[in-house]
């Protein structure tokens, strides 16, 4: 019978112990579905820390530094990875004996029907306590170090995090201050028209005046000033635009653009970079690494909620005293001492447990997803960036000879002008197409300087991944 009892509470325990089965659903996709495998590229070249600086603009290097001393979503980043390392700290402490002393002193009214024995039974009495308590979790089945592993990932995360982050703003900052640049060239491609084009308007009301043109000579040349006086206004107001953003990038007010002199970008010689992706690109990127790390967090968790069904088992030990009346608080037969274990499993909980592991086995698909949706995005980045490079540089070759051609139509047709075989009204198209391909030849400069911060920027950005920032 006594065996029946055992087996049957064995029996019961077990059942109360068994772990339901939950798998991920989600795999990480692979390198090969990728296009990513092969042999690391040894020639790829490493980029630095501080890869603006080829760009050979020392204001530049300011406005970065400013950015990353002051950003509001750097800062942001920065104490999301000191609130997970206070967390892991916190774990950390969870695993291993915790000591604690308490005290208590009251004036009391003790029953005289109760268990209170004479003479203390219904009189008014002082009563003292003061004990020193030890408790340490065993963790004999390994939660809570499920629980600090998952926290010391989660702390890398956060680390990661804030690499991308600096890494992500100090990009911001360049490609803010290459549209700075590009509207300073269009500027100034806008004044040099300008006085051309106003030395042409005198040059007309001279010719009238001598009765060697007409009024719609000089209609046209007024129209082609006010045509590059409003390429002037548009690009001046883009400028203004561009160091308003580069002062919101740095945290600072309405002072800080007036700081920032002409800009003086190497936009051509900066960046030189390969022509194909690197089979190690997703390990030269902060964000993809943040994500790994999340999985291994959220399958830390998971363990965490498997090892749940386990017992936990607790030693304490306390020592202390206890007295009423104040005179036998100091008494050695106030002294209290005990210490023992305990244990805890659980046998029936309504499905709390085996809805936080369903819950905890989620996190990591949701993990897993999150890491490959970033990992397609990384490689579609850096393949769309090279696209571009590539037809910009095709673009702009194409684009140059359309230049050189118009420059020289409108030479020769000033050749025409002068010599009274053309009219102004003849040169309007001409002029209006030319500078129109000067500032197209200015934007695709900009444009080729921008993809290359962008390939930058997908390729790691200076990321290191054995000693991440």
């Amino acid at each position: 019978m006594r065996l029946t009892a055992l087996a049957l509470a064995t029996t019961a325990l077990l059942a109360g112990c068994a772990i339901p089965a939950s798998r991920p659903e989600v795999a990480p996709i692979a390198d090969s579905a990728l296009g990513l495998t092969g042999a690391t590229d040894a020639a790829f070249p490493a980029i630095a820390d501080d890869w603006w600086r080829s760009f050979g603009d020392p204001q530049l290097d300011r406005l970065v530094a400013d950015a990353q001393a002051g950003n509001p979503t750097l800062d942001a980043a920065l104490a999301r990875v000191r609130q997970a390392s206070a967390i892991l700290a916190s774990q950390r402490a969870e695993d291993g004996p915790n000591a604690a002393f308490d005290a208590q002193a009251q004036v009391a009214r003790l029953s005289g029907r109760y268990q209170i024995p004479p003479p203390f039974a219904g009189t008014t009495r002082f009563i003292g306590q003061a004990q020193a308590g030890l408790n340490w979790n065993l963790d004999l089945f390994g939660r809570q170090k499920a629980v600090i592993a998952g926290a010391r990932a989660s702390t890398r995360a956060a680390v990661l995090d804030a690499t991308a982050a600096r890494l992500a703003l100090a990009g911001s900052v360049v490609q803010t201050y290459i549209e700075l640049a590009r509207a300073e060239r269009l500027a100034a491609l806008a004044q040099q028209t300008i006085a051309t084009r106003q030395g042409s308007l005198r040059l007309v009301q001279v010719r009238i005046r001598n009765k060697l043109a007409s009024d719609l000579d000089a209609q046209a040349a007024q129209t082609l000033l006010a045509q590059a006086q409003q390429a002037l206004v548009r690009a001046t107001a883009q400028r203004e635009l561009a160091a308003n953003a580069l002062a919101a990038l740095a945290g600072r007010g309405v002072d800080y653009p007036a700081t920032i002199v002409p800009a003086r970008l190497q936009l051509d010689a900066a960046l030189p970079l390969p022509a194909t992706i690197p089979a190690d690109l997703l390990a030269r990127r902060a964000d993809v690494a943040a994500s790994l790390a999340r999985i291994d967090a959220a399958s830390q968790g998971r363990l965490a909620a498997r090892r749940a069904f386990y017992p936990d088992v607790n030693l304490s030990a306390l020592v202390g005293l206890q007295a009423i009346g104040v005179g036998n608080f100091f008494n050695a037969d106030a002294g209290t001492a005990g210490g023992g274990g305990a244990i805890h499993l659980p046998i029936f909980d309504n499905g709390r447990l085996k809805a936080g592991l369903e819950g905890a086995t989620a996190g990591v698909d949701i993990a897993i997803a999150d890491y490959n949706e970033k990992v397609v995005g990384a490689v579609h980045e850096a393949a769309d960036a090279l696209t571009r490079i590539r037809n910009l540089a095709e673009d702009r070759a194409r684009q140059t000879e359309v230049v050189r051609g118009l420059a020289e139509t409108g030479r020769l047709n000033t050749i025409r002008v002068s010599s009274g075989l053309e009219s102004r009204l003849g040169l309007v198209d001409n002029d209006v197409r030319l500078l129109d391909a000067q500032q197209s030849d200015a934007n695709l400069a900009a444009d080729a300087a921008s993809q290359r911060v962008a390939l930058v920027m997908a390729l790691g950005g200076g990321f290191d991944p054995k000693d991440p920032k």
